[in-house]
């Protein structure tokens, strides 16, 4: 089993399917069902076997990296160019607490 990415004319993610895993030669799987739904279609996975990042609904597919993007969570927050993930300016305490990000002050505040 393999899922697939529909995107629309701005390669924004606009639904994700189930479909034939691609050990199924009978077709080229992203053409096939790309071809039924009239939009380009591409291949995603879990765990980042394809295009980096799984594609969610509203994520870019960037032509440049074949790859799967987020929106950016804060303006603050920088892309990774290996990884294609969204990271805050500081990176978040492993103190075992809970925290949430402030982006009007770029930093981690506690949870209580």
């Amino acid at each position: 089993m393999a899922h697939y990415a529909f995107l629309n004319e701005n390669n924004i993610v606009t639904e994700v399917i189930v479909g034939k895993d691609e050990t199924d030669t009978t077709h080229d799987w992203e053409q096939y069902y790309g071809a039924i739904r009239g939009q380009v279609c591409k291949r995603t996975s879990y765990n980042g076997n394809y295009r980096k990042n799984y594609a969610g609904i509203g994520c870019t597919y960037d032509t440049q990296r074949n790859a799967f993007i987020a929106p950016q969570p804060y303006s603050s927050w920088t892309l990774d160019e290996q990884t294609c993930g969204w990271y805050p300016p500081t990176p978040m305490p492993t103190d075992g607490k809970r925290y949430r990000w402030n982006e009007p002050t770029t930093s981690w505040v506690a949870v209580e």
